[in-house]
């Protein structure tokens, strides 16, 4: 009985977790704090143009680096900033070291069996993709590793264009939506039995 309590009062966080972690996402992608969403597009093309000049071994390596200098920097300047005015806030990632950070023995079995069934389907594609199709593979690479940054731009474009010109829009895309029903149903009009199978 507690262990079911348990299982489900760990079911309500996760999905509290994921619907809290959604709107983070919503509020970066329409740009409703702009240093933010600022902060993390660019993050996101800095890393895309890194890795097409560096290994990506170096670009993870870098931004470690990169982030263990900026939290011993803000750490070494609030500790020189209570000091100075004498105030004896703590830790500056106090908020931070104090979130639980634990998983369950169901969680971690759960998270086991999911991991393990993705990195076997995930080995069996890049076997196939590296041993079978390897022209198909590097041309699939070069495509996927292109279009992420074309992805990343429309991303944090795309809703905040929506969301501006909603109205014309929707009435272009519904103009398009009455061409393209149009021109299907004169073609199902001259195909014989098409115009039966779509009654």
């Amino acid at each position: 009985m507690q262990a079911s309590t348990m299982a489900a009062a760990d079911s309500t966080k996760m999905e509290g977790f994921w619907s809290n972690w959604k709107c983070k996402v919503m509020e970066l992608l329409y740009w409703r704090n702009l240093k933010q969403s600022g902060l993390v597009f660019g993050s996101l093309l800095l890393l895309l143009f890194s890795l097409t000049q560096f290994s990506v071994v170096s670009v993870m390596a870098y931004l470690a680096l990169a982030t263990l200098s900026a939290t011993i920097s803000f750490r070494v300047y609030k500790s020189v900033l209570q000091a100075v005015q004498k105030t004896d806030e703590g830790h500056p990632f106090k908020a931070y070291l104090e979130v639980e950070m634990s998983l369950s023995h169901d969680q971690m079995q759960k998270y086991a069996e999911n991991a393990q069934y993705y990195i076997n389907s995930t080995l069996k594609e890049l076997r196939r993709l590296f041993l079978v199709s390897s022209m198909d593979s590097l041309f699939l690479l070069w495509v996927i590793f292109f279009y992420s940054i074309l992805l990343v731009v429309s991303m944090f474009s795309m809703p905040v264009v929506y969301e501006k010109y909603q109205a014309q829009i929707d009435q272009y895309l519904d103009l398009i939506r009455t061409q393209v029903n149009s021109v299907v149903g004169k073609i199902q009009e001259k195909i014989p039995g098409a115009k039966r199978k779509a009654e």
